[in-house]
């Protein structure tokens, strides 16, 4: 049985597994792309990335990481991942804390109109 993927106009995502304490997915990000500056209520993240080079911005700081690095984003700090390379970013998120809908994503900038 594989997860279900969900595209998005930045990449695509996969939930990779699903509990009540934790949930972890695979997401991709096409080169250049990024997702919204966002942040989260109920839950903190850790990301670990596996093929790629990423600019993340965290409250308003950018920071860049490559293969085998590890970003632990908290509750309610603002982030944003960027594929700055020319190939597909690739990291492993796993998400901790009391809730991981979709819904917990309260976008601040997003190229894509969706705030």
């Amino acid at each position: 049985m594989s997860a279900e993927i969900v595209y998005k106009p930045w990449g695509m995502y996969q939930n990779i597994l699903k509990e009540e304490y934790t949930q972890v997915k695979k997401i991709v990000i096409k080169s250049g792309e990024s997702p919204s500056y966002q942040y989260h209520f109920k839950r903190e993240e850790i990301w670990v990335i596996v093929k790629g080079t990423a600019q993340v911005k965290i409250d308003n700081e950018i920071y860049h990481y490559g293969i085998g690095d590890t970003i632990f984003i908290p509750k309610e700090a603002k982030h944003q991942p960027k594929n700055i390379g020319d190939d597909d970013l690739v990291f492993i998120e796993i998400q901790l804390g009391e809730y991981f809908g979709e819904d917990d994503i309260v976008r601040l900038e997003d190229k894509y109109g969706r705030i």
